[in-house]
């Protein structure tokens, strides 16, 4: 196994933190799911088959960008996605990948979230989208949910789950634990009937009140 530095311990306890986080609120349970975390020398992913309450830093696999790693653990077999979008997307550190309850029951109707709340606009558009079917852990999956996650920062998986991403693991999991509300109130919405979809206007004028979000948030 490489040896650790400071900068990659700190991720390691970092990532483990979050992957209890997901168990502790119930987004993840047993060994479903998987996060990962941008490191010096690629990604730091957790490791297949373990749960969260299981797990140690030490569990965690460090692969490269190539898809190689060196471990004494197999990474999740779902490692492709999250190189690709690493390779893809420069600008995100972490990535999150969960079968909670709503998103994965929302999944199986294979359709985009629209806006029915202006909070899907926190996710980088005016609809959360869902990625094609296909078998986990294969390239198909992959590409499916590089497609669904362009100009976004997340996306529903077809008949299995979603895909939150972030700058650090932080942000990830407030766009997790968001996008699982969301998906809650949409699909309680819809045993009433069609919700009303905020216009694309609408939306554009959330997406610029967004740019100042953070700051305002500080001050209020």
């Amino acid at each position: 196994m490489m040896t650790q530095n400071k900068s990659e311990l700190k991720l390691r306890e970092q990532l483990l933190n979050t992957c209890q986080t997901l168990s502790e609120i119930g987004l993840n349970k047993g060994t479903s799911g998987n996060a990962s975390v941008r490191c010096e020398q690629g990604f730091l992913i957790t490791a297949s088959g373990i749960s969260a309450e299981n797990m140690s830093a030490n569990d965690l696999v460090n692969m490269q960008l190539d898809g190689s790693y060196d471990a004494q653990q197999n990474p999740s077999s779902e490692w492709r996605f999250h190189k690709d979008i690493y390779l893809h997307r420069p600008e995100v550190n972490a990535i999150i990948h969960t079968h909670s309850m709503f998103a994965s029951t929302l999944s199986t109707f294979r359709r985009d979230m629209p806006a029915f709340h202006y909070m899907i606009a926190l996710c980088g558009g005016d609809t959360i989208r869902c990625a094609s079917y296909a078998l986990f852990g294969t390239q198909q999956l992959s590409d499916n949910a590089v497609a669904a996650l362009q100009n976004r920062q997340a996306c529903l998986l077809a008949n299995h789950g979603m895909i939150a991403l972030g700058e650090n693991l932080e942000k990830a999991l407030n766009i997790t634990q968001e996008v699982e509300t969301l998906c809650e109130q949409y699909l309680r919405a819809l045993q009433v009937g069609e919700p009303i979809i905020l216009t694309e206007q609408e939306m554009l004028e959330v997406q610029e009140k967004f740019k100042g979000y953070g700051a305002w948030a500080k001050k209020a």
